[in-house]
């Protein structure tokens, strides 16, 4: 219990580190309503990174076989270097993390849970259909960032290549395709957390 306990607070607290660089375009002037725009989007993706640490906690936690958990595992590590990049852009951009963090990652741990519950071949495809719906929603962040933020497009597009990554490796694995319904299911949620976290 004292690892997933430290792990959440040092999630919920920015006490992460990126073992990687983060990606370093140089910084353009932006005015106040592109500052505000862009840190909402960030803001969205932090939240995203959030999870993402829980849920591969979880699915690492009730993995069937160390192949798998060290999959989660070194999955983890590139998330973390996210969350640490996110939260050095929301400071950058003078924009604050969600407030709803804590019930974010709660959430998608005790999703994480569920999904290594079913089995190794279904986490496996929870993993590739996750990555499939945040590479998704990357790109259409990189569509809406004010067109002078290269910054945060350099960072986000790093991101969205380590995702593709990590539902590849997924996928080559072993995971399965869901049902369209947990797909759905899948999208729904995301949608509720993205619209809520740009502005909570």
């Amino acid at each position: 219990m004292i690892e997933p306990l430290d792990r959440a607070l040092r999630c919920l607290s920015g006490g992460v580190h990126s073992a990687r660089p983060m990606p370093a375009a140089a910084e353009q002037p932006l005015s106040a309503e592109e500052r505000r725009h862009a840190g909402a989007l960030i803001r969205v993706d932090h939240v995203g990174e959030v999870c993402a640490q829980a849920l591969y906690l979880a699915q690492s936690m009730t993995a069937g076989s160390e192949a798998a958990r060290a999959q989660m595992r070194r999955a983890a590590q590139d998330e973390e270097d996210h969350l640490a990049w996110t939260e050095q852009r929301l400071r950058e951009l003078g924009a604050r993390r969600s407030l709803l963090n804590p019930l974010w990652y709660a959430g998608a741990f005790a999703i994480g849970l569920l999904a290594g519950r079913a089995g190794e071949r279904v986490s496996l495809g929870f993993v590739v259909e996750t990555e499939r719906q945040v590479e998704a929603h990357l790109a259409g962040h990189l569509d809406a960032l004010p067109a002078r933020d290269a910054r945060s497009r350099e960072l986000i597009e790093q991101m969205k290549r380590d995702e593709s990554r990590h539902g590849a490796d997924a996928q080559r694995a072993g995971g399965v395709d869901l049902p369209a319904p947990a797909r759905a299911s899948m999208r729904l949620a995301a949608r509720v957390m993205t619209r809520t976290a740009y502005h909570v």
